[in-house]
Formats: structure tokens, sequence, C-alpha cells
């Protein structure tokens, strides 16, 4: 071999460590897919083999394949529902986002706004919302004014708490600094405080998310009760005063995907903001 020969091996060695690195990288992008599915996969055989073996009635345990099989039969009732709820919970949300952005706004710019109305933004968030809807629904004459009310109250406070603790974290060295160039309120404001509440206010969406659509259900609930008829829960009440496990099983599920779904496509807007320069979602190579 010669020397040539040599310096080009050497020049396209691979490092041994760089190759470890890439192989845990892939082993955790595979795990962090497959094991979920399997315990998925494993939770609904359980499900299945228990009432298989225990020969369980459908009336007190359905098995996954009778679930499925009314879910089918029953989209024709979950669809509709399904649009309900998912409204309620889109439009409480942005509601939310607005009104909880705009008055966290109001109390940094004004002290006497955060005295005058924070403490009755607490009451909102510590009253049961289950006590809030009865009276809501005899005040409001749309049942779905009502829930919807119901459920932008509950996911109203995260937004406003966070994008409020976001924007008085800006660092005071570059507060400082804006002071000195003459900076005015709102240009400190869109230029500094904003973007330092940022990953405050995308972390409160999450949660308020989450929290939209729990009001929306409670809501339905409480109004689904007097015969308003509204969405998914209402559905899901109805199918449990007819025995109709099923149809209430397959309710409960998409309850629970419609709450996956949200959570993700927040924890995507998220990352998408924050990837290119926040050091909660830069990726690192170890």
């Amino acid at each position: 071999m010669t020397a040539t020969e040599s310096t080009a091996m050497g020049s396209h060695s691979v490092d041994p460590e760089e190759v470890q690195r890439e192989r845990r990288a892939l082993v955790t992008r595979i795990a962090k897919w497959t094991l979920p599915s399997l315990v998925l996969v494993l939770s609904i055989l359980s499900w299945h083999l228990y009432v298989t073996i225990g020969e369980v009635p459908h009336y007190i345990l359905p098995g996954p394949f009778h679930v499925a099989k009314s879910t089918f039969e029953d989209w024709a009732v979950l669809w509709p529902a399904l649009l309900v709820t998912g409204r309620l919970t889109l439009l409480a949300l942005a509601m939310a986002i607005i009104g909880g952005g705009l008055l966290a706004v109001a109390f940094t710019q004004s002290k006497w706004a955060e005295m005058s109305f924070f403490p009755y933004a607490v009451i909102l968030q510590v009253t049961p919302v289950i006590a809030i809807a009865p009276l809501l629904q005899i005040y409001v004459d749309s049942a779905f004014i009502a829930a919807l009310l119901c459920a932008w109250i509950v996911a109203f406070f995260p937004i406003l708490s966070n994008t409020t603790i976001g924007l008085k974290s800006a660092d005071h060295n570059l507060r400082d600094l804006f002071t000195i160039y003459g900076a005015t309120r709102g240009q400190r404001l869109i230029h500094l405080d904003m973007p330092s509440a940022l990953p405050f206010f995308l972390g409160g969406l999450k949660i308020a998310g989450g929290l939209a659509l729990i009001g929306a259900v409670v809501a339905e609930f409480v109004i689904g009760r007097s015969g308003a008829g509204l969405g998914l829960a209402a559905t899901l009440l109805e199918a449990s005063y007819r025995f109709n496990f099923g149809r209430l099983y397959a309710a409960l599920i998409l309850i629970s995907l419609m709450g996956v779904v949200i959570f993700a496509i927040t924890s995507v807007i998220s990352h998408l903001i924050l990837r290119s320069w926040h050091e909660s979602a830069v990726r690192r190579d170890h």
C-alpha cells in the first residue's frame, strides 16, 4: 500500500463515537414510536382476553371489537357530535388566546389594570365550571353559547397567567438598553417583551388546549342532562341512560383521541416556532 492510499484511507476513517451516537439516535427514534404502539397493542389484547376468558357481559364491559363495531354502526350519530365538541373546543381556545393574551398585555402595561382585574381572573379559575354551567344555561338562551362560555372560562387562565409571567420575564439588562436608546413602550413590548413571552405563551397554549376540551365536555354533561343534546359528552350521557355501552365507550375514545390530537398540534406548533432559537427546542447532538 502506497503512502497516498494510506493517507486517503485515513481521511475517510469513521469515528467510532460518531457511529455510536448515530446508532443511539436511531434506536431512540424507533423506540419513540414502537414502545407506545406496543403498549397500546398489549393493552387492547389484555382487554380482549379479559372480557373473552372472563365471559364479561358487554353491558358491563364491552370488548374492543364490540366497541369498534359500535363506532362503525353509530358513526352517523358520533360524527355530528364530534363536530360539535370540536367546534366548542376550538372556539373556546381561540377566545382564550385572544382574551388572555390581550389582558396579559394590559396587565404588564398597567399595574392599575392588573390590581383591578387579576383577582377576578383567579376567581373564574378556581370556581368549578360544573357550578357555573347551570347558571349560564338559565341566563343564556343558546345551549351552545352557554357551553362555549364554560369551556372558555376553563381555558382562559393558563393563557393569561403564562403570558403575563412571560411578558415580565424579559432580561432587565436588555430593558435598560432599550431605555438608553430611547425606545418607546410599544417598541419594547413588540421587540423585547413579546419574544421573551413566546415560550411561556406556547406552554400555556398546550395546557389550555386540553382544558378547553375538558370544559366543553363538562359543560355538555351538565347541559345535556336537561335534554339539550350537544356533542360527544351528551351522546355519552345518553348512551349510559340507554345502557348502550358500546356507543358510550366509542364516544369516550373519540374524546380522548381529540385531546391527543389537540396536544399534538399545539406541541408541533410550539416546536416549529421555537426550534431555531429557544433552548427548550434546540436540537442537541448529545
